[in-house]
């Protein structure tokens, strides 16, 4: 079941954009909202309580696997209105200070920055240079919160 939630945080981080750019899709609107996004210490903490939340409401429907898997066939624009026609989704973003595009974008930036200041590079990886120093000179505090958001227990 824990890995079972951490793959699903690790879909859900990006409603799928993260896995559309390792797998070469993103749109060339997904991509310049990645870049444009810009992080800080702050935003970077409210999209990793807001996807910590995202990740445990997802997983508590009823058909939470055929959700991920039709999410990950949607474009950007068909995502973000599904993310604003569901309350409780929208309700966890307000929470957080969030929008949907914010959400949407800036969690994937967070992701690939995070994985880009550990030495990932390739086409897959978008990451603008602000966005990857931002993550290098904070990569143990945000690696170690979004592990616990992606459910992943720290090494004894």
């Amino acid at each position: 079941m824990r890995k079972t939630v951490a793959l699903l945080g690790i879909l859900l981080a990006a409603e799928a954009s993260t896995a559309a750019a390792q797998a070469g899709t993103l749109s060339p609107q997904e991509k310049q909202a990645i870049l444009g996004y810009q992080l800080t210490v702050p935003r970077a903490n409210q999209l990793i309580t807001a996807l910590d939340a995202m990740t445990k409401y997802v997983v508590s429907l009823p058909d939470f696997q055929s959700w991920v898997a039709k999410s990950m066939k949607m474009s950007a624009a068909e995502k973000r209105a599904q993310m604003e026609g569901d309350p409780k989704a929208m309700a966890i973003l307000k929470q957080n200070g969030l929008t949907a595009p914010d959400y949407l974008a800036g969690v994937p930036a967070l992701r690939m920055a995070l994985m880009a200041a550990q030495g990932a590079s390739g086409p897959s990886i978008v990451v603008s240079p602000a966005n990857l120093a931002f993550a290098k000179s904070n990569l143990k505090q945000l690696k170690t919160k979004m592990d616990a958001a992606d459910g992943i227990r720290p090494p004894r």
